[in-house]
């Protein structure tokens, strides 16, 4: 292959990357804002100013293109905490901003997208399939980072358990926020959180 074939080849690789990205977002945008009724093909495609045509060229289907942006902005934010995660304390104390944290995180824009798209699924098998092993693999690598930012031993049956059960809490509240912020009154629950998580829970040996 020559080098200018080459190199139009990879400008076109870029400008579908970049076509993808701008429709994985609009997805996301849209189902935070229209719910899945109003996530259409078209208005999707018109939030991200591409043809129709492009998007079904890059995504067949409504189902394919939702799922394959919160999958997109699930790992995007896995990656986001892990770099805020670093600036938090390094010792037990940080055990309630990195709640506050998590929080930040489950109460933003993908989890009112992803929600929207939970309760499609009830009653869309095609849907439910694609987003029940993505839920599954999230669910594992925030579990996982939690423990690892804690500081904490997993091995433990009671340290599984109580990331869990924070996690949980998180959702819940985030869920609940999407009807009523009432920002000042779940921050209290957090922090009442982390001293329980903090009283309940020993980190796990350092290396020497």
């Amino acid at each position: 292959m020559s080098g200018t074939a080459s190199g139009a080849t990879r400008q076109e690789q870029e400008r579908s990357r970049v076509t993808r990205q701008k429709l994985m977002t609009a997805a996301i945008e849209v189902l935070a804002e229209q719910g899945w009724a109003g996530a259409t093909t078209g208005a999707i495609a018109e939030r991200a100013g591409v043809s129709r045509g492009a998007c079904q060229h890059h995504f067949p289907t409504r189902t394919a293109l939702v799922a394959a942006a919160v999958e997109h902005v699930s790992h995007q934010q896995v990656e986001e905490l892990a770099q805020r995660a670093k600036s938090l304390p390094q010792s037990r104390r940080r055990v309630e901003p990195l709640l506050n944290l998590l929080y930040d995180i489950y109460a933003g824009p993908l989890f009112t997208a992803a929600t929207h798209l939970w309760v499609a699924a009830v009653a869309d098998a095609e849907l439910k399939a694609l987003l029940l092993p993505l839920e599954t693999h999230v669910g594992r690598e925030v579990h996982r980072l939690t423990v690892e930012l804690l500081g904490l031993e997993e091995r433990e049956r009671e340290v599984r358990d109580a990331v869990r059960a924070t996690l949980d809490l998180l959702r819940g509240l985030a869920l609940a926020n999407l009807l009523n912020d009432d920002t000042a009154r779940r921050r209290k629950v957090l922090a009442h959180w982390a001293r329980t998580l903090e009283a309940q829970l020993t980190p796990a040996p350092r290396d020497p």
